[in-house]
């Protein structure tokens, strides 16, 4: 297997602070990973498919970087976590009713998730890791509420693992498919982004549709 810093050498012809920060190896592709969680930006799935496209030159190393950035994931989420637990239900919730909406996290969203942490411990936050802007932010809710670490621990590594290998493993395919790998990481892009956004629409929309039809069944 190459090392991983000649495998991003020889794949990346690249300039800029992203070529600088996969220049530390897999340091850099830690800082990358859990970046992405405090601050969504790339958003982790363009992040991931570019990783398994230019660095992962054989399974072994996409192996690797599935290791290092889910752990790296889950090490973001523990983070808003222990944020969540130090300031406390009220003040959280208070700072996301003032400053959620500039990172795309509605106060009511927000709460119902929160109210949703209460009921299962486990599955909502595995289920969370797959929800954009939730995956980042809901675990100040369950710090907050004081949830049991290790559950949550445990649900955010798992789920951060499905999340990365579904994208990493895609992009490491199209390394290797001889098509346009640009063209065709694109469109997946702007196919899960819909779909995130359809989801989105759906749990904020949803429960208003859902009392307008039983009011109209009577």
């Amino acid at each position: 297997m190459a090392p991983f810093g000649v495998g991003v050498t020889m794949s990346l012809r690249m300039t800029g602070p992203l070529a600088a920060i996969l220049g530390f190896g897999l340091l850099g592709v830690f800082c990358l990973a859990f970046t992405e969680k405090i601050l969504p930006i790339p958003p982790s799935h363009v992040l991931l498919l570019f990783l398994g496209m230019t660095a992962a030159p054989d399974a072994s190393t996409l192996a690797i970087l599935l290791m290092v950035t889910t752990l790296a994931s889950a090490s973001g989420c523990l983070v808003w976590y222990a944020v969540g637990r130090r300031v406390g239900p009220d003040r959280a919730d208070r700072l996301v009713e003032r400053f959620g909406k500039y990172v795309f996290l509605r106060h009511a969203t927000y709460r119902r998730l929160g109210q949703a942490y209460r009921r299962n411990h486990v599955r909502v936050p595995l289920l969370a890791q797959f929800i954009p802007t939730v995956r980042n932010y809901l675990p100040i809710a369950a710090g907050a509420l004081c949830l049991p670490a290790l559950p949550f621990a445990a649900a955010t590594l798992l789920g951060a693992t499905f999340w990365n290998a579904g994208f990493l493993t895609t992009g490491y395919l199209l390394r290797g498919s001889g098509r346009d790998s640009f063209t065709v990481g694109l469109r997946i892009i702007v196919i899960v982004v819909a779909l995130e956004t359809a989801f989105m629409l759906a749990l904020r929309y949803g429960p208003a549709c859902r009392r307008r039809i039983k009011l109209a069944l009577g």
